[in-house]
């Protein structure tokens, strides 16, 4: 590991951390790879219609999330922040393309940790938010179900 762990404030910080049978390596592809995400970043029976990704700090990233009935029910931007291949990857919602501000309903930092294990990885993610409204917003809309759920579509994913 050649990155210091992200420090937890509970009341700003949200955090999921799961024990996987894949590879550090195969998550961080499985995170930066635009139709790999497709197929498993959304909780189903959403769906991720389109994802573009520029991989570097600065770099913009948009998915676009779609409901059971084909209709566009999110468009999130954001920017890369940090990038280190098979262990971390920073992105925020507060910026967009080349750290420029954006304005946005939740603005937060998420931190992706992997570690390697015998059997596969440590899977850390933490959503950093700016007050602790915004933390119990994001944990009221789902957070720790919903990045669970597609934790567990990554790992199907990366198994299938």
């Amino acid at each position: 590991m050649t990155f210091t762990p992200h420090p937890i404030d509970p009341t700003l910080d949200l955090e999921l951390v799961r024990e996987l049978p894949v590879s550090p390596q195969a998550v961080f592809d499985a995170w930066t790879d635009p139709e790999s995400l497709k197929v498993w970043f959304a909780p189903r029976p959403y769906s991720i219609e389109r994802c573009e990704i520029d991989l570097r700090p600065g770099g913009g990233f948009r998915t676009v999330m779609n409901d059971p009935d084909g209709n566009q029910m999110m468009d999130s931007t954001g920017c890369y922040l940090e990038i280190v291949p098979g262990e971390r990857l920073v992105w925020t919602a507060a910026l967009t393309t080349d750290y420029r501000p954006q304005a946005g309903d939740m603005p937060f930092t998420a931190i992706l940790e992997l570690e390697p294990t015998a059997e596969g990885c440590r899977y850390r993610a933490i959503a950093v938010h700016q007050d602790p409204d915004g933390a119990k917003q994001h944990e009221s809309m789902g957070f720790h179900d919903g990045w669970g759920t597609v934790v567990d579509q990554l790992v199907e994913h990366l198994q299938g």
